[in-house]
């Protein structure tokens, strides 16, 4: 019997020549009953399944490491060495920034650690920690341990000399890119964040990018206006996600790629539960503790759980769907679908604008590409830029043939 019949015979009404049995750990003994019915009728198939849980004790093999599989679609595949080490890693999930380093309070970046204590006054005026000293305060978040810092604690507030001694390759890869795809992009980004010294510089650097990709409609909020809108929160609440759920061990970087329809971040590292379990049941696994704790007391994360109660509803609240999350054995990613603002749902005025940010950036472009892009003519093209500059926001410069348009003065 191979695999399409078997699931013919289990979508059959008929049974009398099929029977399903659990076999935990052995041959059950109410099969013999089946076998001696079906000798003595018309023969049968008789099917003994077990289930295979997830182990909490990864890797699984026999005989030898070599002998490590991984379920890909319905087929069994050896597993890598870059896979087996991500599995060893997830054998100690959530232990790995606890670890000690050999560098002492003197290695951290004490103009971060100002930046933190003025946002902490900031967001909580009233909070304890306020009144410690800085080693204290470091202490008190884990940063240092017994003199020592922790690997959480570098990462958030070490700089270029000190994270580099631990991790020879330390960043966060954040690009944007005009297009829907790497294969349609012009160019292979528009813009890449220049690297930072540790976490917390990341995390603010990069929202502030973010932002600036996301509708956020005028709403009042008392006499102000209100910034902190839901798909603000959820874009928040995904960086966050990230950072702190990060596998810095790993040969995979932290990746956040904005392209013209949507807002993918690559997280290195699998989640420790099925992405549905974690969402039901809200559990609280963080991979990395420290980092976690850090941005839990600046209110920049979730109190527990992953955060995707608040990107899901948070998102879905204005774009009208929820972001699709994915992944395999060594990496997650969430995707924040852009919905109706780019191709032919763009409004002249978007087009506009996106037409003089190319030029600022000095992106080539012709009419042809513009209306393939916005799934619009030609014509409508030629408008936009005509309009552009009657308005004197741009200007050609060079020959017809040879020149190319410039911001205007």
């Amino acid at each position: 019997m191979d695999k399409s019949k078997l699931i013919k015979k289990i979508k059959d009404n008929e049974w009398e020549q099929f029977e399903v049995k659990e076999a935990k750990d052995k041959v059950p003994k109410n099969i013999w009953k089946t076998v001696s019915s079906f000798s003595n009728t018309a023969g049968g198939w008789i099917i003994l399944g077990f289930y295979i849980p997830l182990s909490n004790n990864k890797p699984v093999y026999y005989n030898s490491r070599k002998n490590t599989f991984i379920r890909t679609g319905s087929g069994d595949q050896r597993a890598s060495d870059e896979e087996i080490d991500a599995m060893y890693r997830d054998a100690s999930f959530g232990t790995k920034d606890k670890e000690s380093t050999n560098l002492s309070y003197e290695d951290l970046d004490k103009e971060t650690i100002s930046s933190f204590r003025t946002y902490l006054k900031n967001v909580d005026p009233d909070h304890s920690y306020n009144n410690l000293s800085n080693k204290v305060l470091m202490q008190k978040l884990r940063v240092l341990i017994n003199g020592k810092v922790t690997v959480g604690g570098l990462l958030v507030f070490g700089n270029d000399d000190s994270i580099g001694k631990v991790f020879s390759d330390f960043k966060v890869d954040y690009l944007e890119i005009i297009g829907t795809s790497n294969i349609n992009a012009k160019r292979r980004y528009e813009f890449r964040l220049i690297e930072q010294k540790n976490l917390y510089e990341y995390f603010f650097s990069i929202f502030e990018r973010l932002i600036k990709k996301i509708e956020i409609p005028f709403k009042l909020k008392g006499a102000f206006r209100d910034e902190n809108q839901p798909q603000v929160k959820a874009i928040r609440e995904a960086l966050v996600n990230l950072l702190i759920h990060s596998d810095y061990f790993s040969p995979m970087k932290p990746r956040i790629r904005v392209f013209s329809d949507r807002i993918e971040f690559l997280n290195p590292g699998a989640l420790p539960k099925p992405f549905e379990q974690i969402r039901k049941e809200d559990i609280s696994l963080p991979r990395n503790p420290i980092i976690t704790k850090i941005f839990r007391v600046i209110k920049l994360s979730e109190n527990a759980g992953y955060g995707f109660n608040k990107m899901f509803n948070g998102w879905k609240h204005h774009y009208k769907t929820e972001p699709e999350v994915s992944g395999v054995l060594d990496y997650y990613k969430i995707v924040f679908k852009l919905g109706k603002d780019v191709g032919k749902d763009v409004g002249k005025t978007k087009r506009q604008k996106i037409i003089l940010e190319k030029i600022k950036n000095q992106v080539q472009f012709t009419y042809k590409s513009l209306s393939k892009e916005f799934k619009v003519s030609e014509k409508t093209i030629e408008r936009d830029i005509a309009e552009l500059k009657e308005q004197k926001k741009i200007k050609y410069v060079g020959s017809k043939r040879k020149g190319y348009w410039i911001i205007g003065e």
